[in-house]
Formats: structure tokens, C-alpha cells, sequence
């Protein structure tokens, strides 16, 4: 049996998310010393209350293929990805953007604190993550340039030209019908840049060479297409309850991967960018069960 077919994901995911809840908690609170009431509490909620972890799983994985083993300090690395992705939920959940009040099955976090607080503390995150990224890199034993690499690939995702821009072409795009090359530069921006950042993060961070960190890019690339495209199947086959989130985008009016090819074409073309990322870690060598089981779980999950 090959060692991708006897990968127990399961087991893996348990483990990994138990050990990037601890670095988040180790994270929060120094984060927490640094901010004034009552943003502190508002930025624990958004960070600590669950979710699939995937990013800084995916960075640490991507650590671990191209380095010799990972330390609580590569864990450290990684709670900077789940800040960048905290912040965005907050953003994209609050009264001017979706309006949402329900997140991973709890309140929204400015159902709780406030909209003001909500907005400023998802604002304090996005700093936060460059110093958290710029302290783990200084943990790892990188050095100055290996560490303002990290935090430049890190805050080029989060800003622009990635998570922020895609954010506003999701926004204008509402009750617009997209065609494919729109929908997809939308998503590869608002959802794909940040998966696609854990993943050359993680080879920054242990000075994997620029085959591996290309290939790690394409693999990241392809697997944020599949994520949303899997997310946007999910919209369109499950209820509020079992997803834990409300509203969904279909119910925005926003354009969507069912809306656009339906549930079969969207699953086919989810599974063809998984496709995509194998090959892409293939072509460099990179011999990971867990980045090949990932890729497949992100179009096989329930939520």
C-alpha cells in the first residue's frame, strides 16, 4: 500500500488542529496585552472559535515536506495565516459587507461586541499577523531577509492584489452574472491568494528552493479554486444548520460555480484542480501524503 493510501488523514487532522489551537491561544494572548478593551475580546472570538484550520495546517505541511521537521515554532509561523483569515471573516460577516449573524455555528462577532469593535479589531489583526509571522520567523532561526520574505508573501495576500481586492469584486459583483475567467480571478484573489500564501510561507520559512516554492504556489493555486468551488457546492446542497454560517452567497445574489456550470460540471471541475495540485507537487519532487490527502479533502468535506 502506497503511502498516500495509508495516510490517516483523520488522525492527522486531529493532531494538527490540536497543535495550531495551541499556538493560536499561545498567539491571542500576547495579542491580548496589546490591545484596549473592548477590541481584545472581540479578536479572541474571531480567532478562537473553532474552524477547519486549514491554512496553517497547510503551511506547517508544506514546512514539513520541504524542511527536516517542525517545532512549536512552525506552529507559531502558521497562527499568522489563521489572524489574516480571522480578520477577513469578520470583514466580509459585518453589516456593510455580507451582514451575516451566523458563523461556524456561533453569533457573528458583531452580533456579540459591536460593529465598531468587530471592525477595528479585524483591522488589529492584519498587523498582528506581520509581528506574529516577523516572531516565528526570528523563533525558526531565520534569518532577517528569510523573515521580511515570510511577512512580505504573508501581507501581499492579505492586501490588494489578494484577499482585500477580491473582497471588493465580490462585493460589486452582486446580482452581476460573472462568466468563468471573472469568477475565477474573483476567487483565486479573495479566497485562493491566502491558501496559496500558506503554502509558500511555509517553504520560506525553512528555505525550500525556488522549484519547491513554485511548485508549492501552483499546488496552493489550484487547491483555493477547489476550495471554492467546493464551498459554493456546499451553499447549494446544504442548510444554514448544517454549515454553520448564514447567509449563503446564492441567497446574496453574487455569482457562483453551481449558478454558473451546475452541480455536476462544479464537482468535475473541483476535482480537476486537485488534479492540478498533485501533479504540480509531483513535477518537483515534493513526496507528501499529507499535501496529497489535503488537496483531497478540501473537495471531500461536509462543511
Amino acid at each position: 500500500m502506497s503511502e498516500a493510501l495509508a495516510f490517516d488523514l483523520a488522525a492527522y487532522l486531529e493532531a494538527e488542529r490540536g497543535r495550531v489551537n495551541g499556538a493560536l491561544e499561545r498567539a491571542v494572548a500576547r495579542l491580548r496585552s496589546t490591545l484596549p478593551e473592548p477590541l481584545a475580546p472581540a479578536a479572541a472570538h474571531a480567532v478562537l472559535t473553532g474552524g477547519k484550520r486549514l491554512r496553517p495546517i497547510l503551511c506547517v505541511a508544506a514546512q514539513r515536506a520541504c524542511g527536516e521537521g517542525v517545532v512549536d515554532a512552525s506552529y507559531d509561523m502558521a497562527a499568522a495565516l489563521e489572524f489574516i483569515h480571522a480578520y477577513s471573516l469578520m470583514h466580509d460577516d459585518l453589516p456593510c459587507m455580507d451582514d451575516a449573524d451566523l458563523r461556524r455555528g456561533r453569533p457573528t462577532p458583531h452580533k456579540i461586541f459591536g460593529e465598531i469593535p468587530s471592525m477595528e479589531a479585524g483591522a488589529a489583526l492584519i498587523p498582528a499577523a506581520a509581528l506574529q509571522a516577523w516572531w516565528a520567523a526570528g523563533e525558526l532561526g531565520c534569518s532577517p531577509e528569510r523573515g521580511a520574505a515570510v511577512v512580505a508573501e504573508l501581507m501581499k495576500a492579505a492586501g490588494g492584489g489578494g484577499m482585500v481586492g477580491g473582497q471588493v469584486l465580490d462585493l460589486v459583483g452582486e446580482g452581476q452574472a460573472h462568466d468563468a475567467a471573472r469568477l475565477d480571478s474573483l476567487h483565486r484573489m479573495k479566497t485562493g491568494a491566502l491558501l496559496c500564501a500558506s503554502l509558500r510561507v511555509g517553504g520560506l520559512a525553512v528555505g525550500a528552493d525556488e522549484q519547491s516554492l513554485d511548485a508549492l504556489g501552483r499546488y496552493g493555486r489550484a487547491v483555493g479554486l477547489a476550495f471554492q468551488i467546493a464551498d459554493d457546492i456546499l451553499d447549494a446542497t446544504s442548510d444554514a444548520e448544517s454549515l454553520g454560517k448564514n447567509p449563503s452567497d446564492a441567497s446574496l445574489d453574487k455569482s457562483t460555480y453551481v449558478s454558473l456550470y451546475g452541480l455536476d460540471e462544479a464537482r468535475k471541475r473541483a476535482r480537476a484542480q486537485v488534479t492540478v495540485a498533485k501533479a504540480a507537487l509531483g513535477e518537483a519532487g515534493i513526496d507528501s501524503a499529507a499535501l496529497i490527502s489535503l488537496a483531497d479533502f478540501i473537495v471531500e468535506r461536509n462543511r
